[in-house]
């Protein structure tokens, strides 16, 4: 009998209402996980936590800090501990930095950087009580890498990791703290980013052609690294961004 990686293992998923966070969120119950979903679209969670029997599904918006700390709440109330975090909610915020509103920039930052500040604050006291605790970033080669109009992503994503490596000083040895960055995986997100471009298609087709491996990533790459990354099987790893991008940064 295969031995499940995560079983009874509970973990909040933010973005979890699509692309990476839903393939994470489905990866991680496959393999006996229990779970608070967390998303603002009611009618993709309320499917999605059909669909992963058991799991719990609170809408909202990560930039409100008061919302994160309901994410803990209903962790608790359901299942009695919290044991991971899987930080995946993401916006744009396009626009050079010239013509980008501050309402944009601001939204981006609460979004991208401020949520996983605010989860972390009220999860970390809960997850310091267990055993193998763990806090999984998704941030982006966009923090290594930028790109046209993408001022207030890139400046976020690069921040996530700066906050993950201190936290991952902080927190050792009872909870480990690490991040996933990947390239243009095929998900709604890289086509708003596309929007960037003056052709968005083919600024696509150039990104997947700008990979080693000649192919956008799907969501369900990101999965298995991400599962990787908050299973046992990473217990040796803390601290780091592991790139997952189909070698476009070394070209």
């Amino acid at each position: 009998m295969k031995r499940m990686k995560l079983k009874d293992k509970v973990c909040i998923i933010t973005g979890a209402t699509s692309g990476m966070g839903k393939a994470i969120a489905e990866t991680l119950y496959s393999e006996g996980a229990k779970l608070i979903l967390s998303g603002r679209n009611l009618k993709r969670g309320q499917a999605l936590a059909k669909k992963l029997e058991k799991s719990v599904f609170v809408p909202g918006d990560v930039g409100n800090a008061t919302y994160n700390e309901e994410l803990v709440n209903v962790a608790l109330d359901n299942f009695g501990k919290l044991d991971a975090l899987s930080l995946n909610a993401g916006v744009l915020g396009l626009g050079n930095v010239v013509d980008l509103p501050i309402s944009s920039w601001q939204n981006t930052l609460e979004t991208n950087l401020s949520s996983i500040f605010y989860l972390s604050k009220y999860a970390i006291p809960h997850l310091q009580e267990g055993t193998g605790s763990t806090i999984l970033i998704n941030s982006s080669i966009a923090a290594f890498k930028s790109f046209p109009n993408h001022p207030a992503y890139c400046a976020s994503k690069g921040a996530t990791l700066a906050l993950m490596k201190q936290m991952a000083v902080e927190y050792a040895p009872k909870i480990r703290v690490n991040a996933i960055c990947p390239g243009p995986v095929d998900t709604p997100l890289i086509w708003d980013s596309a929007k960037a471009f003056e052709k968005p298609e083919e600024a696509v087709e150039n990104a997947k052609n700008a990979t080693l491996l000649k192919r956008l990533g799907t969501p369900e790459d990101i999965a298995k690294l991400a599962l990787f990354m908050l299973s046992d099987d990473s217990s040796w790893i803390t601290g780091s961004a592991m790139t997952i991008d189909g070698g476009i940064l070394n070209t």
